[in-house]
């Protein structure tokens, strides 16, 4: 009987109240690989630990690499097919920027407690070997909406089939049961959407703001957000992936956003998707929520599955 992979929880506890995305840079030397080769052997029991300690508490974490940290920490093993530096994205008006990141850290809970937690853990065991290049605080914002006041997540694909597009296949079989996670952190033009009456802020989304309806086709704009961040394979069926976006806000610094993360079977799909949204459809059309929505990083990460790491003893 084969034993199943033990897969990192990228598709679970997306309900979560609150979250911190996290990136590291990798300091250089030998000891420093050797201490991050450690702490992700040990990472699949620190989560578990947490998980024990609160039952109740919606909690779950993500650990994933950066194509230069895996070349880093393991020069001797096979990468994943589509693991590489993210390249930017730059269209005539809006430029989906590529920056750096060694380690991404995803952590979910309904307590901002138990997100600390785990973050002042890896602070303590990996302050030495890496340097912190982002820490993002999220959070569930009313019934799961935006910034912007609509609802987030939409497009995500029933629990039921989830999987089989967050997760990779057989396509690359040494890494079946991993995930590529893509992320950009979006800034928002707040006074300049408020500009904006429902109707039109309708439009950008292509839903209804109140309930969350899809517009109707003979009402929607071919530029509207939900039109154009999709991708197709050749038999032009839609393809998808699992988004767990979550807001971000510092009111006193005016400062409004979304965090945005993608995890996806194959890093293709979410490419395809920043390109229709960056570059045009094949109708010609940009997304229209660029005119309010600015992403200042975009990086790519590996997630391997909870037995990888643990190998790493």
């Amino acid at each position: 009987m084969t034993t199943p992979l033990r897969l990192q929880p990228v598709i679970h506890n997306l309900s979560s109240e609150n979250a911190l995305f996290i990136v590291l840079g990798i300091n250089s030397g030998e000891t420093s690989l050797e201490t991050i080769k450690d702490f992700c052997a040990n990472f699949s029991a620190l989560a578990r630990s947490l998980n024990n300690r609160f039952p109740d508490g919606n909690f779950g974490a993500v650990l994933g690499f950066g194509s230069k940290a895996w070349d880093q920490l393991f020069p001797n093993q096979p990468k994943p097919k589509e693991l590489s530096e993210f390249q930017e994205i730059k269209g005539e008006k809006h430029t989906a920027v590529s920056t750096e990141g060694d380690l991404f850290f995803h952590i979910r809970a309904n307590k901002v407690a138990i997100c600390y937690e785990l973050a002042s853990i890896i602070n303590a065991k990996l302050k030495e070997a890496t340097f912190c290049i982002s820490e993002t605080s999220g959070f569930r914002y009313f019934d799961g909406r935006a910034i912007l006041g609509f609802v987030d997540g939409t497009e995500n694909p029933e629990a039921v089939i989830a999987q089989g597009y967050a997760y990779v296949g057989s396509e690359d079989a040494e890494f079946t049961g991993g995930s590529y996670a893509f992320i950009q952190k979006y800034l928002h033009n707040m006074d300049k959407w408020a500009g904006l009456t429902t109707e039109q802020q309708e439009k950008v989304i292509g839903r209804r703001k109140f309930n969350d309806v899809e517009l109707e086709d003979d009402v929607k704009p071919l530029n509207a957000h939900n039109v154009v961040s999709k991708a197709f394979d050749e038999d032009g069926n839609e393809l998808k992936i699992v988004r767990g976006n979550m807001p971000f806000s510092n009111p006193a610094k005016g400062e409004y956003g979304t965090f945005f993360i993608g995890y996806a079977r194959s890093f293709k799909t979410t490419r395809q998707m920043l390109e229709h949204m960056f570059l045009g459809s094949k109708e010609g059309y940009v997304d229209r929520l660029l005119d309010f929505s600015t992403p200042i990083s975009g990086t790519l990460f590996f997630v391997p599955t909870y037995d990888f790491l643990d190998d790493l003893e």
